[in-house]
């Protein structure tokens, strides 16, 4: 299970970085969240944090020029 979801999210985030200086956050976490919810994932959130502030969390998006990250944790 671990595999697949980390599958789900590197996809995402494969996916939707390329288009991280066009989008704005909300609207990338919210396709995202889609894609998540799509698949079947759950219990997880969805975070917009500042670049810099990002710890030891699973990055799955950037926006705003890479200045904010989204990031992706397990309830």
């Amino acid at each position: 299970m671990k595999h697949v979801i980390f599958f789900l999210v590197f996809t995402a985030f494969i996916c939707t970085s390329a288009f991280a200086e066009i989008k704005p956050c909300k609207e990338l976490k919210s396709e995202i969240e889609a894609k998540l919810n799509k698949k079947g994932v759950k219990g997880y959130t969805l975070e917009i944090v500042p670049a810099d502030q990002v710890k030891d969390q699973k990055v799955v998006g950037s926006c705003d020029g890479g200045k904010k990250k989204i990031v992706y944790t397990r309830k």
